[in-house]
């Protein structure tokens, strides 16, 4: 390829920030949470079976989409905000796929940043585009987290993962299930992420992630999905519905 005709696109956080996802900032206060669900995700996709055709759905910088290439996967990539060698331009609420094209669907903290009336338009793209009994992993942020749900018993405060800015779409966990439901899958499991434990969580894991990100793996063994600040559903589209 001529170096004058290589696709690049940078919108949104990326135009200021560039692959941040890629050069991770060890003391990002998200770090700890980013590299758990990612060593799930590589779980997830190192025990489909071979030959699989995969989507990468808002993909950002397509960090998995060229590392499981690397690794012979059938993977693309697809994102508003972004455009390489590895990532697709293009709206995820409208995909250039064919019907039942792929056999998984990742969606990986994406959905909050979709507004609550196109949410479930997303969900019938995906499923537009997934084969029958076809797999879609799923990770959310959860707004009624430990902390939220204290700091708004206490002082009727929201504590979001995010600004509203950023998050337009973030609910609690159970409107989630919902959603994935009523799209028509079926859920098999639900992980959860971070335990934002009142003070631990954000005077010292997010302070000094680096340093403490120990701290943060250990408190995750009890980290129970409606209380936990990301979960992660595993599904299956059901039927062959669209």
């Amino acid at each position: 390829m001529n170096a004058d005709d290589k696709k690049e696109f940078r919108g949104w956080e990326y135009a200021i920030k560039g692959d941040y996802h890629r050069n991770l900032d060890p003391n990002w206060s998200y770090t700890p949470t980013y590299l758990k669900k990612m060593h799930y995700v590589r779980s997830f996709l190192d025990n489909l079976p071979q030959g699989l055709r995969i989507l990468d759905a808002g993909c950002g910088e397509g960090v998995l989409v060229e590392e499981y290439i690397a690794k012979g996967f059938d993977i693309c990539g697809i994102d508003l905000n972004y455009e390489s060698d590895y990532v697709l331009h293009g709206d995820i609420l409208n995909m250039p796929y064919k019907n039942e094209e792929f056999d998984a669907v990742l969606l990986l903290d994406v959905f909050e940043h979709i507004p609550f009336t196109d949410q479930p338009k997303v969900l019938k793209e995906i499923s537009r585009i997934l084969k029958p009994r076809g797999k879609l992993l799923a990770a959310i942020p959860n707004l009624a987290h430990m902390n939220s749900r204290i700091r708004f018993l206490l002082f009727g405060v929201i504590d979001r993962t995010d600004i509203i800015e950023n998050h337009l779409g973030e609910r609690p966990m159970n409107e989630n299930v919902g959603l994935l439901k009523k799209a028509g899958f079926a859920i098999g499991d639900i992980r959860g992420i971070t335990l934002t434990l009142p003070i631990i969580y954000g005077r010292l894991i997010c302070h000094w992630p680096s340093k403490f990100i120990w701290l943060h793996n250990i408190l995750d063994f009890i980290a129970r999905p409606k209380l936990a600040m990301l979960n992660i559903f595993i599904c299956e589209k059901m039927g062959n519905g669209r």
